[in-house]
């Protein structure tokens, strides 16, 4: 299976890039092609431009911007997303990754009628989310309704593709645990990604 690999944290030595190194391993002993997109290491524009947004309903869509990644997402079986959780979403880089290159004609097209839009990324069976928060379990389930989840799965994934494998994991209360418990969640992470099939 060929992944693109997305990693979302501006620190090289941050702990979300050591889960997204603990992927790409994993996933090159499984037998899979990885694609490693780090979106502060190619400096990445998360901004979407003026004529990017009055194009938006355009046919086609002016994606030239943004042509290496979007050909990056086309030829992708499976997309994984590495990032923390900042104020219970998505840090702005990532979210300007969904703004920019799941666009119109690319991750969705705009139906004839009107109103709902219609999946266009067919080759991406898999979708899965990497993820850190500082906030414990009950915080983000309980108080918060778990937002990040809800976008992902019912808001992107759902949107832009059909008949995929969702899957996040989430390491919670990231500021106060144990070195111990970080290194059981790298055990996850990898025990989970080893798991694919081809």
């Amino acid at each position: 299976m060929r992944i693109l690999l997305v990693l979302a944290h501006p620190l090289e030595d941050s702990f979300a890039a050591a889960v997204a190194k603990t992927a790409e391993e994993t996933l090159v002993i499984g037998g899979h092609q990885v694609d490693l997109l780090d979106l502060y290491r190619e400096n990445f524009d998360p901004r979407l431009s003026e004529a990017e947004r009055r194009g938006y309903f355009d046919e086609p869509y002016d994606t030239s911007a943004v042509e290496d990644i979007v050909a990056r997402l086309r030829v992708a079986d499976g997309l994984i997303l590495v990032f923390p959780q900042w104020w219970f979403n998505f840090p702005a880089i990532l979210k300007g990754f969904f703004d920019r290159a799941f666009a119109p004609g690319i991750a969705f097209r705009h139906d004839s009628a009107g109103g709902r839009i219609v999946p266009q990324l067919s080759n991406i069976r898999l979708f899965w989310a990497l993820t850190t928060t500082g906030s414990p379990w009950w915080v983000v389930h309980l108080y918060m309704g778990n937002p990040v989840r809800r976008l992902l799965k019912r808001g992107i994934a759902a949107f832009c593709s059909k008949r995929l494998d969702f899957r996040m994991l989430t390491l919670h209360d990231m500021d106060r645990i144990s070195q111990a418990r970080r290194l059981a969640h790298l055990a996850r992470v990898r025990n989970a990604l080893a798991a694919l099939s081809l």
